[in-house]
């Protein structure tokens, strides 16, 4: 029997990961979809989880300049990279694993 382990993504980084795993999104997207579920954070806050995303390679970031309104602004935006993308697989597989599991009948004797 293959050794099982938690996934090392926390719950804010699957989110994330899964909003980004079909297009490149700005961050005020992202934010957006953790609003959906509850989870408000500061913009500092939300920039620092995303830095440590970049850091750990499960994301790239860049600046562009768009126009809202009749004012150009800088937004960052984030794309998922190949290790977040095998990351994010690896985690959905081991709760599609936990949620078989859950259906299985314990017992130590």
């Amino acid at each position: 029997m293959p050794k099982r382990t938690l996934p090392d993504l926390t719950h804010l980084h699957f989110l994330i990961l899964g909003v980004l795993k079909n297009d490149e999104q700005p961050g005020r997207v992202l934010r957006d979809a953790l609003a959906v579920y509850g989870v408000r954070r500061t913009a500092a806050a939300f920039y620092q989880l995303m830095a440590r995303l970049e850091r750990d390679g499960l994301v790239e970031g860049r600046y562009e300049q768009v126009v809202v309104g009749d004012q150009a602004v800088t937004e960052r935006r984030y794309r998922i990279t190949a290790d977040g993308a095998r990351a994010w697989s690896r985690a959905q597989t081991f709760y599609d694993e936990v949620g078989r599991l859950a259906r299985v009948r314990w017992t130590d004797a």
